[in-house]
């Protein structure tokens, strides 16, 4: 009897490709009718060194974002770019979404079966807009590759993850900005309790129907972490005023018959 290695045991290449996922910065990527966005948290060596891009450009309607081994994702990317070249001059036409996926999915895959080899250690994930709408896709190092409307990898993902199944049914029909916001608010969830999201260290990216894919970086993606902050502030000054109104009685209710006074009332209270 042959027994196969589960990719969850320690000692099979596999997993150390999944831990190399667990320990990258965290990446979101959120889904609409019309917009695919992708964020991600870049991080650097040391304090002078620069920031690792997480965000890469395959063609004008789609690019990925990573969490992993940054080498192997380039890899990857330039794959997809031959891919994407191959579509446009054999076919005159965009590479479509799911092929692209599929076809870096059955390189990995054979990684994994072939003498000598070792998976990707990277995790990505795949955004764009073809003739079919707009998707998101995650490709795993196994092979694997599953559609998403909101998908999170990475160092502390599961934190964005619970943000995202809470509001992944207004992301449908949400607008571009609104779906950049709930990605920024997802992706800051999984920041350690000293650190903040600013231009230095964070990507934004964007692609729909009409509009081509754009990387924000650096001075770039102020805008959008300022519009994060502001909805922030607003959400914190509302809370206040609602717990404020909950605690009022309602009045329609009849009050309550006020104590009959007694000799303890005329006392006063004191800390004595």
């Amino acid at each position: 009897m042959v027994s196969v290695p589960n990719c969850r045991d320690s000692n099979t290449p596999s997993f150390y490709a999944l831990e190399a996922i667990k320990q990258g910065s965290a990446a979101v990527g959120i889904t609409s009718k019309t917009h695919v966005v992708l964020v991600a948290l870049k991080r650097n060596a040391e304090e002078l060194g620069s920031y690792q891009k997480k965000i890469i450009k395959v063609d004008n309607h789609m690019g990925i974002a990573l969490a992993g081994l940054a080498p192997d994702a380039r890899v990857l990317s330039n794959f997809l770019r031959q891919q994407a070249m191959n579509s446009k001059m054999v076919f005159n036409r965009p590479l479509n979404l799911g092929k692209a996926v599929y076809s870096i999915a059955d390189k990995a895959q054979d990684n994994t079966q072939s003498a000598g080899g070792r998976p990707y250690g990277v995790g990505l994930l795949v955004a764009g807009v073809d003739e079919n709408g707009a998707h998101l896709f995650e490709f795993q190092p196994s092979g694997s590759v599953l559609e998403y409307v909101g998908a999170a990898i990475g160092a502390r993902s599961q934190a964005a993850r619970t943000y995202l199944e809470r509001k992944y049914e207004d992301f449908a029909d949400a607008s571009k900005e609104q779906l950049i916001e709930d990605a920024l608010t997802a992706l800051r969830d999984t920041l350690s309790q000293d650190k903040e999201l600013n231009a230095q260290n964070t990507t934004v990216a964007v692609v729909g129907k009409g509009e081509n894919f754009t990387i924000y970086d650096d001075e770039d993606v102020q805008q959008w972490l300022d519009r994060l902050d502001t909805l922030s502030n607003n959400r914190n000054r509302n809370e206040p005023e609602d717990e404020e109104q909950e605690q009022e009685q309602d009045p329609e209710q009849p009050a309550e018959p006020a104590p009959e006074p007694s000799e303890q009332s005329d006392r006063m209270d004191t800390d004595e």
